[in-house]
């Protein structure tokens, strides 16, 4: 192997170790639960945080060479994370790399990457890690589904030299599959997590979970597998279920056979008032500690909307159900997280991310605090990164966001962002525009 010294540049690295930087006079909401911190010290020591306090007990333990930073009351949130994006169907990285400037300047540390092109994403994900290019930590999932599925357009387009069903990110199932061997080929795209997609049966759900958490990875599965429900979901041990309106099929008569033969799903029945079938589904959920990757917002979007009256009507009445159920699902106390599985418009300012957390409070009513404890430490509990991130608190990764308004108060003023801190580097928002090498200070 070739001698790579020092290797590719690194404008957007994480802060070496001993690095130290001080944000003294935060008005900190931290992740934890708790309410928010007036004047606070947040000390970071290259990429983790080091210790977090009242600003007149951390001046007194500060190195001399450490570089400080007054933040004047301005609120800090922990870094946001997308528990549902799609970086590449179809491979595109200019367009990828676009998408992942604009997240780091935007607040978001983290991203769920739910099943693309892995050989793109895993390069995506190492280009951001080492910081090569600016973006969020990506984790990913491999994806496994019946045969049947693999006629999707989507699957040729990020298999392309390969067959769909047969390459290690895109996997078919079967009785006859060595289960072993699947998830090991997953785990060796560096995915740390099987979406487990369509056309599986119950027995075939749980024996793909079981041997995936049996070999140290998560699992993270449509809300209905078709014909497996989503009680079987929860019930064979899914770390999270994602999409909202794929709930209901919880709660229908017609025999579920396949992901392309949906029954009918009566929309009313779902917006009138809680569904006694899904409180259910929701008081299992709560109790098994299965995260709801929502997408409550998506429907909103313009793709989803479409260009005709049949596909803005579906979309509208969609979004009826969403906010219903995720309501629903937040009052029975589900953890939520805030996955878009959309992108908006490349020159939009802000990610759809923001659209998200908007739809939950002002369609949702839910409170603002909790939405940003969904959208972070919820959001990190998805990831399988709790450990890690999702929480400004000492040893952590030190990702952080500077925001000049009080997000609680209105979560719109996320749109006041200052500064991003991840892994300990500053991306100032003000250079968003800036494209050249030496990157953010």
């Amino acid at each position: 192997m070739a001698d790579e010294s020092p290797g590719a540049p690194t404008p957007y690295a994480p802060a070496a170790p001993g690095t130290v930087a001080v944000y003294r006079g935060a008005t900190l909401f931290d992740g934890t639960g708790g309410p928010l911190r007036p004047s606070t010290t947040i000390v970071t020591d290259g990429p983790v945080v080091r210790a977090v306090g009242e600003d007149r007990v951390i001046a007194a333990d500060l190195p001399a060479d450490a570089e400080v930073f007054d933040l004047d009351g301005r609120f800090v949130v922990p870094g946001l994370i997308d528990s549902h994006q799609h970086l590449a169907t179809p491979p595109d990285r200019l367009a990828a790399e676009a998408v992942l400037r604009r997240l780091a300047f935007g607040g978001v540390t983290a991203v769920r990457d739910m099943a693309d092109d892995l050989r793109q994403v895993g390069d995506l994900a190492r280009a951001t890690l080492v910081g090569e290019i600016p973006g969020p930590d990506i984790r990913y999932a491999a994806l496994m589904a019946g045969p049947g599925f693999f006629d999707d357009p989507r699957t040729h387009q990020v298999t392309r030299g390969g067959t769909p069903g047969e390459v290690p990110w895109m996997q078919a199932i079967t009785t006859d599959t060595d289960l072993p061997l699947a998830v090991a080929m997953a785990r060796g795209t560096h995915a740390t997590a099987i979406k487990i997609y369509a056309d599986l049966d119950r027995d075939t759900v749980a024996a793909i979970t079981a041997e995936a958490h049996r070999q140290g990875i998560h699992v993270w599965a449509h809300a209905t597998v078709f014909p497996a429900t989503p009680g079987d979901l929860v019930a064979a041990g899914a770390d999270s279920l994602s999409h909202v309106t794929l709930l209901p099929f919880e709660a229908i008569e017609d025999r579920l056979i396949s992901y392309r033969d949906k029954p009918a799903v009566d929309h009313a029945r779902f917006t009138a008032g809680d569904e006694p079938r899904l409180a259910a589904l929701f008081a299992r959920m709560r109790e098994r500690g299965t995260v709801l990757d929502a997408t409550a917002g998506m429907w909103l979007s313009d793709l989803l909307a479409g260009d005709t009256p049949e596909s803005a009507a579906r979309a509208r009445a969609n979004v009826e159900l969403a906010a219903a159920l995720t309501a629903q699902a937040h009052r029975s106390g589900v953890a939520i997280s805030t996955g878009t599985d959309y992108e908006t418009d490349p020159g939009d300012p802000f990610p759809a991310l923001y659209e998200e957390l908007d739809f939950l409070v002002r369609r949702c009513g839910i409170p603002a605090d909790q939405v940003l404890h969904s959208a972070t430490l919820v959001g990190a509990r998805s990831a399988g990164a709790e450990d890690l991130m999702g929480s400004v608190e000492a040893g952590k990764l030190a990702n952080f966001a500077v925001l000049d308004e009080d997000p609680l108060r209105d979560i719109g003023n996320l749109r006041t962002i200052a500064l991003t801190v991840k892994r300990g580097r500053r991306f100032e928002r003000a250079e968003f525009g800036r494209t050249d090498p030496e990157g953010p200070r």
